[in-house]
C-alpha cells in the first residue's frame, strides 16, 4: 500500500509545486497576463508556459528519483521553481536586442519557441545535477 500512497503524495506536490511556479511566473511577466494571452489564442505564450510546466515536471522527476523523503522532493522542487526563474530572467536579460516578454506579448512564435527550449534545456541541466 505504502507504494500508491507515495505516488499520490509526489502527484499533489507535483500539482502544488507546479501551480506555484505558474503563480510565481506569472508574477514577474509584467507586460501582459499569461492565462490572458492563452485564451486570446497567443501560441508564443502557449509554448512559454508549457516549457515551463515540463521544465518543473523534468525537475521533479529528477528530485523524486533521487531523494529519499518527500521533503527532499519538496526542497528540490522549490530550488528547481527558483532556479527556471533565474534562468528565465537571464534569458530575458541577454537578449539584448529585444525584450522576450514583448515579444511573447506579440505573439512572436520563434520567441515561444526559443523560451520553452530554455526551460526545458535547463530543466534536464538542474535536474541532472540533483544528487
Amino acid at each position: 500500500m505504502e507504494p500508491f500512497l507515495l505516488t499520490i503524495m509526489y502527484f499533489a506536490i507535483a500539482i502544488v509545486v507546479i501551480l506555484i511556479g505558474l503563480v510565481v511566473f506569472e508574477l514577474i511577466t509584467t507586460k501582459y497576463k499569461d492565462w490572458d494571452e492563452i485564451l486570446a489564442g497567443n501560441k508564443a505564450v502557449a509554448l512559454s508556459i508549457s516549457g515551463k510546466i515540463i521544465g518543473i515536471s523534468i525537475i521533479l522527476a529528477f528530485a523524486i528519483y533521487h531523494s529519499f523523503a518527500v521533503w527532499e522532493t519538496l526542497v528540490w522542487g522549490g530550488l528547481g521553481v527558483v532556479l527556471q526563474m533565474i534562468g528565465y530572467l537571464l534569458f530575458e536579460t541577454f537578449t539584448r536586442k529585444f525584450s522576450v516578454e514583448e515579444q511573447l506579448h506579440k505573439g512572436n512564435l520563434a520567441v515561444g519557441i526559443i523560451s520553452f527550449g530554455v526551460s526545458v534545456g535547463l530543466a534536464f541541466v538542474i535536474g541532472a545535477s540533483i544528487t
